[in-house]
């Protein structure tokens, strides 16, 4: 008995794969909800702000973000369409929200006290009280474990010395979780998370200047000069480099979609420039070279979304290992730094022109691809899952 086929659906050139049929009406609405509010108060305005290097009123976006329920997300998958939203206005953006919620969020909820989760995260989900993640360090990057900032106790109390580099939200934040040496025990496994309030005496966070990506983004140094700290601002479920590197994996799985958000923020500027833009007598679109560049651009754009969600459907089922992570971040941003790339090309000297958002997202892209972990580092981590072997050391 032969079934008489349904009637296929048009072909949507923002969805080819039809990835759509795959989110739950409640998802479908939260991408909306973010795309509507990255429309109305970002994109106006963004140009202008990565112009000067600066992201004003990050306090009320902040806020307003909260209440989009941006800020701490439970369930993954929405959580990383929110990311792909944001990211799609501006890396800036989507950084704010995954330092904020995947990073100084994540680090209390997952390893502090009680009375720390009642202290800060009410007020940080909101948007009311900035946070920041104090990890990297002016000499220490890829080498956490090697980091020079120092615990070291004075009664009950902590006393805190050194510094961290490149610091987002860390100008503006209310309250920072530093990660330092104790010396209580060898080889990085003394290292402990601080929530530190950062009104505290001999903290400061002078802003860092002249970037030429993440513009419209407060990044920071945190200066910690004998900051004393009582007993009770330790972590306490966080011993070592388990603590800030779960972290980071969570981090980077917001990554993984907000990469995808720049890429087709940036495609859907080369394809639409594509069809207007005429040469010798007819739309750049109908030549066989810039066809061979879109549809290449779309298969790699919506792999990485594919890749995105399957990623989340894992870590909402419990199931995600920070190896698939790599897995993720290493192609989706490097993926997506090509796509750009590619659309610069297609938009010709337009291309480097921020009436466009193409050259905006490749020099954002050029961070993203190297913070929360390099290439190369995401590599070695593969590497080293498929064969055994450790090659950091």
């Amino acid at each position: 008995m032969s079934v008489k086929p349904s009637k296929l659906p048009p072909f949507d050139p923002s969805d080819p794969l039809g990835i759509d049929d795959l989110l739950d009406p409640e998802e479908l609405a939260i991408r909306g909800t973010v795309r509507s509010w990255a429309a109305d108060r970002v994109l106006p305005h963004i140009a202008e702000w990565y112009e000067k290097g600066e992201l004003p009123g990050i306090r009320d976006l902040a806020r307003e973000l909260g209440a989009l329920g941006a800020l701490g997300m439970s369930l993954q998958v929405q959580y990383g369409l929110a990311c792909l939203e944001l990211e799609a206005a501006d890396s800036g953006i989507r950084s704010l929200v995954s330092v904020q919620g995947s990073l100084a969020m994540y680090a209390i909820h997952r390893f502090g006290s009680e009375e720390q989760k009642q202290r800060w995260l009410p007020g940080m989900a909101a948007g009311e009280i900035i946070g920041c993640f104090g990890l990297t360090e002016p000499d220490h990057g890829s080498d956490p474990a090697g980091m020079r900032t120092y615990a070291e106790r004075d009664g009950t109390d902590w006393i805190l010395t050194g510094r961290k580099m490149w610091i987002t939200n860390g100008s503006v934040a209310g309250v920072a979780v530093v990660w330092a040496q104790t010396g209580e025990t060898a080889g990085g496994s003394g290292i402990r998370g601080f929530v530190v309030p950062t009104d505290t005496p001999g903290f400061s966070a002078p802003e860092i200047r002249h970037k030429w990506s993440l513009r419209a983004s407060v990044t920071s140094e945190l200066v910690l000069d004998g900051v004393r700290l009582p007993a009770d601002a330790v972590l306490p479920e966080a011993t070592g480099l388990r603590g800030p590197l779960s972290c980071l994996s969570h981090a980077r799985y917001g990554i993984v979609w907000g990469a995808m958000g720049a890429a087709r923020a940036s495609f859907e500027a080369a394809l639409d420039y594509a069809r207007t833009r005429e040469q010798f007598g007819r739309p750049i679109g109908g030549f066989q070279l810039t066809q061979a560049k879109l549809a290449d651009m779309a298969v790699e754009l919506h792999k990485g979304v594919l890749l995105a969600h399957h990623l989340g459907r894992r870590l909402d089922a419990g199931r995600l290992r920070p190896e698939q992570v790599s897995f993720g971040k290493l192609n989706n941003v490097r993926e997506a730094i090509e796509i750009c790339r590619t659309s610069r090309t297609v938009l010709g000297a337009n291309g480097i022109s921020l009436e466009y958002p193409v050259m905006r997202h490749a020099t954002n892209l050029e961070s993203v691809l190297t913070y929360e972990g390099t290439v190369e580092m995401h590599q070695l981590v593969l590497g080293k899952a498929l064969t055994g072997l450790d090659a950091f050391r």
